[in-house]
């Protein structure tokens, strides 16, 4: 890898430019009444009608990727990672002078979740429709698709998105217990309607909004958003109730039976195994409930031997693949939330290991195999992901926009490839934006700085081209997890310097 460093242009990488470059991010996916304070100046005002027709106020909030729906179940995953990052690494990403910034981010996507709960049974989980969006190429500026909102209830369930709302909400109560508490305090409340309304009225959002299926299908279900809810409940109140949860829903949701090589989105899986498996190595919780959180513990490491390859077995859900050039590989579209993801959980738990919980990992393996692995190979493997990210690979590609010499130049990015709604207030209409903007050849006018692109394929091939979406579209969901891996290593960094 000393090489594909080199060619990325430097004997080392700065993180403290990444995490930087991670925040402005989500600043350029921001929708709504942009701040005094913005720093992505290309972006102007948008949405601002949002929820009118509907009666409700569903103005904020972020656009997922390169288009210009609020898709509910990404935005609150996204919201959940950032605040995951923000409570492991407080003292990391103070340090590195971007707190404020951190807790602005959180704070533009829980203002919006707090406002989506309109009742104690009703979220607002979509607003815009991914087909006619998907039909015009605008700036959020200009848009002329439609902005219907959709909604779950009790007649229309979604505890899928119900649960990660309420997972998100959870998580950033705690970052802002110490700074807000009054905040804090209704973050709180929200999240614990959201997960009782989760828990009562059960089924999948897909089921009630066909609109969703086609973009953000819960193909995992409900159970996983349901136990990752109550272990983050658990997390930010200590009430036994939710670690009760998670221990007796533990085995019909799947918690301690599914083995699984991927985290995402839609999939928590692995993210709740570890939450669980904190609680165990804490040592505070009631005895009857050790036999489950050891099981917990048993599948959270199956995944992290699975990113190490450590896994015995030849079926594709032992290990999960790797590059030539090093780079975890589980699907062709947009890669790069699953390296991320995976880069954030092995840091973790790699402290978690390191501050207490035993130094090392015990893998599955056959009868006469036996394996381990190191908190240091789990923190040496999420570097070299981090590495790869920043442009330690084949092509010496940085896979984050506006990081390093090299970088992708026309992102997949509505807001991105057209001419700024600052520099330019001429109405770029639908199809114009088409003929215009999306199939010029060019580098894009705007330059959409921390974004993390889908990435390369399974032979660390990437084509910087528009339509290549598989590749060149970001999500704020690839970027968040970073958030903390990079304030995490930069913190290691200056640690050797001292």
């Amino acid at each position: 890898m000393a090489t594909m460093a080199a060619v990325a242009g430097g004997e080392g990488f700065d993180y403290k430019k990444a995490l930087h470059s991670g925040l402005l991010y989500f600043e350029a996916q921001r929708s709504g009444h942009l701040p005094y304070n913005q720093r992505v100046t290309w972006r102007g005002h948008s949405g601002l009608a949002d929820g009118l027709q509907q009666g409700v106020d569903l103005v904020g909030g972020y656009y997922d990727a390169g288009d210009n729906v609020k898709f509910g179940l990404p935005m609150a995953f996204t919201v959940t990672m950032l605040s995951w990052s923000a409570a492991e690494f407080a003292g990391e990403i103070a340090a590195a002078g971007e707190r404020r910034h951190v807790m602005e981010a959180i704070k533009w996507g829980t203002d919006y979740l707090v406002k989506a709960h309109t009742g104690a049974d009703e979220l607002w989980v979509e607003v815009g429709d991914g087909d006619t969006d998907h039909y015009c190429w605008q700036r959020p500026e200009d848009m002329t698709t439609s902005r219907m909102a959709y909604k779950v209830d009790r007649e229309n369930p979604g505890s899928d998105v119900a649960g990660e709302t309420a997972a998100a909400l959870a998580a950033a109560s705690i970052v802002f217990r110490s700074s807000s508490p009054h905040y804090s305090h209704l973050l709180l409340h929200h999240a614990q309607q959201l997960f009782d309304f989760g828990d009562r009225y059960r089924g999948k959002y897909d089921s009630s909004i066909g609109e969703v299926r086609s973009y953000y299908a819960s193909v995992s279900g409900y159970g996983d958003e349901m136990l990752w809810a109550a272990l983050w409940l658990h997390r930010a109140t200590g009430q036994r109730r939710y670690l009760d949860y998670a221990v007796a829903m533990a085995d019909e949701f799947g918690g301690t039976g599914w083995a699984i090589t991927e985290f995402s989105w839609d999939v928590k899986y692995a993210g709740l195994q570890i939450l669980a498996a904190k609680v165990l190595m804490e040592g505070n919780y009631p005895e009857e409930h050790r036999a489950t959180l050891e099981k917990y513990k048993t599948k959270a490491e199956h995944y992290l031997c699975a990113c190490l390859g450590k896994n015995s077995g030849d079926s594709a859900a032992a290990n999960v693949n790797r590059t030539a050039g090093g780079m975890l590989f589980v699907r062709q579209w947009n890669n790069m939330q699953y390296v991320t993801n995976a880069a954030f959980l092995l840091t973790v738990y790699s402290r978690y290991l390191a501050g207490g919980g035993g130094n090392e990992i015990h893998c599955s393996s056959g009868a006469d195999q036996k394996s381990t692995a190191t908190a240091g190979e789990l923190a040496s493997l999420a570097k070299s992901q981090a590495e790869y990210v920043l442009g330690a690979n084949p092509l010496g590609i940085s896979y984050m926009v506006g990081y390093g010499r090299i970088f992708p130049r026309r992102v997949h990015h509505r807001g991105a490839s057209i001419v700024s709604h600052r520099s330019d207030r001429r109405f770029v209409g639908c199809v114009q934006g088409y003929d215009d903007w999306f199939r010029r050849g060019g580098a894009n006018p705007n330059v959409v700085v921390g974004a993390i692109v889908g990435g390369p394929d399974h032979r660390d091939r990437f084509r910087d081209r528009r339509d290549n979406y598989m590749q060149t579209e970001a999500c704020t969901y690839n970027t968040a997890p970073m958030v903390g891996v990079f304030a995490h290593l930069h913190a290691e960094e200056m640690a050797k310097k001292k």
